[in-house]
């Protein structure tokens, strides 16, 4: 990709082509996840699994140095009193963070990621948004989260979006990149399959839900729409890409019923860090309170836990 740039005269795919969504079929299938009972033992794993998906987030005004610092110690030290617990996979910060989250992550193997493009709103000339993301990698960013240009999207301007991602892939250089459909904005779930399609065409690794920034976020019908358009890319191209729900996963419970709706729409391949993250920055306190049940019987107060 970097000795010819990706255009959308050579590989954007055909949108009129893309499977209509059977809307009833994916919420009452989305619904029947939620139905499921998970036994003790396979619990506990699935929690541990949750917990190595997770990408801990701080994309606030707020932010400061110290506040990132202190999320990095968390992501390090998530609960020292319960030994072997998997760390998370990533620490998720604003582009001028990331110097400051390296530093405080050091050498434990916790990826850095950077939000870019404008996020959330992506209104900027492309110009600033490469701009914005190559400053990103330069500070050390491993993973960049960016956002489409939803405006062009929903005036039809596909080719305008798919270049806008090929070029930020092609910025990203070694980093790996997470393409977010702000899939509250987008309307319908053909259109969620659609800009799914869109973004892994032009070179997504990831494609994702939410910025988190507004409602509804990730849901369980919008995620398995998304899922589907992976399966159906792996299946045309032979090329795996990675899924994340972002925003609105607050709970365990939930977030485990995410697993078994990847689990049988995906299989156990995608079911690692490496494939499948939660964006979130209060589910890790809920997974660490159910699995310190698991092992005690008892729940701990969520003031032993740290606040996000």
């Amino acid at each position: 990709m970097t000795s010819e740039a990706v255009t959308s005269a050579n590989r954007m795919p055909d949108l009129g082509r893309v499977t209509l969504v059977d809307e009833v079929g994916v919420r009452e299938r989305a619904a029947r996840f939620q139905a499921r009972s998970i036994k003790n033992e396979s619990k506990t794993e699935a929690l541990r699994l949750v917990l190595s998906m997770i990408d801990l987030t701080t994309l606030e005004g707020q932010d400061t140095p110290g506040k990132v610092a202190q999320l990095c110690q968390k992501a390090i030290h998530l609960h020292d009193a319960l030994p072997g617990l998997p760390h998370v996979a990533a620490v998720c910060v604003y582009p001028t963070m990331v110097g400051v989250a390296k530093r405080a992550l050091g050498n434990h193997d916790i990826n850095v990621a950077s939000v870019a493009t404008a996020f959330p709103s992506g209104m900027a000339l492309r110009q600033i948004k490469l701009e914005e993301t190559r400053m990103a990698v330069a500070e050390g960013a491993d993973e960049i989260d960016m956002v489409i240009s939803r405006g062009a999207f929903l005036q039809g301007e596909y080719g305008f979006v798919f270049d806008e991602i090929a070029a930020i892939k092609e910025a990203c250089g070694d980093a790996h990149l997470k393409v977010i459909l702000e899939t509250g904005e987008l309307g319908t779930l053909d259109r969620v399959r659609r800009a799914s399609v869109l973004a892994m065409h032009a070179g997504a690794d990831f494609i994702k839900t939410s910025t988190g920034k507004i409602q509804p976020a990730a849901t369980l019908p919008v995620t398995l729409v998304m899922l589907q358009a992976i399966r159906d890319f792996y299946f045309e191209t032979g090329r795996m890409v990675g899924m994340k729900p972002a925003g609105g996963i607050s709970n365990a419970k939930l977030a485990v019923h995410y697993l078994v709706m990847l689990r049988e729409t995906l299989g156990n391949a995608w079911m690692t860090p490496k494939w499948y993250r939660f964006g979130a920055s209060s589910l890790a306190n809920d997974v660490l309170m159910q699995l310190r049940k698991q092992v005690t019987g008892n729940y701990q107060s969520a003031d032993y836990f740290s606040k996000d």
